[in-house]
């Protein structure tokens, strides 16, 4: 479901349903998104609806901005906002490309291999940046080694030759609602550890995967 921006800056959810998100809102969730994605090992599902609607709040508070008076203290502090606005958007964008370029056909192959009906990994562009980003790698690579290699060590798999995220990382976990004590079990036997989620605290620490 895309969100949309009504006249007064506000975003709706769908055409069809009353639910209105504020701007304040609206940047939460970027700087949501970007936190989330700044601190995971591995690509998150895309936000292009949000990054889409910010981009028109940006280019609505730029023409707000046009209207207010030269010398009043209010454009400095809204000039600020919008910077800062816009910084946020950069990193996001910036950290999710690094990790593209990083684990390219890692990304490609989960993207691929995704179910009918599950959140798409990239965007549109963001797909084609990771095709184009592959076919210039594996072409660079030929003309520069594989070519000069004997013929039997001419093809690589990119899969096995780009080390994957490393899930085994540890990221922090905030609670953003009231929950049960959640158990959190090791995967084999010969993980020791068990992480039991109270609800005495709101941020925790536990592996990305």
């Amino acid at each position: 479901m895309s969100d949309a921006l009504s006249d007064d800056g506000s975003v709706n959810q769908d055409d069809s349903q009353e639910d209105v998100m504020t701007p304040a809102e609206l940047i939460a969730k970027l700087e949501e998104a970007w936190l989330n994605e700044k601190f995971s090992p591995e690509l998150q599902e895309n936000k292009s609806e949000v990054v889409e609607c910010v981009m028109e709040q940006l280019t609505h508070m730029e023409e707000n901005l046009q209207r207010v008076k030269k010398g009043d203290a209010k454009a400095s502090i809204h000039r600020m906002e919008i910077d800062r606005i816009r910084f946020v958007l950069s990193s996001y964008l910036r950290s999710r490309l690094q990790k593209i370029e990083k684990f390219f056909p890692h990304v490609l192959e989960k993207e691929k291999s995704r179910g009918e009906g599950d959140p798409s990994l990239l965007s549109p562009e963001e797909f084609a940046f990771a095709k184009e980003y592959y076919a210039n790698t594996e072409t660079y690579l030929k003309a520069v080694a594989l070519k000069r290699m004997p013929p039997n060590l001419q093809t690589v798999d990119m899969l096995k030759a780009v080390p994957e995220p490393c899930l085994d990382s540890f990221v922090f976990l905030r609670v953003k609602e009231r929950q049960e004590n959640i158990l959190v079990e090791p995967e084999t036997d010969d993980q020791r550890y068990v992480l039991i989620v109270g609800t005495n605290t709101r941020w925790h620490l536990s592996r990305a995967a």
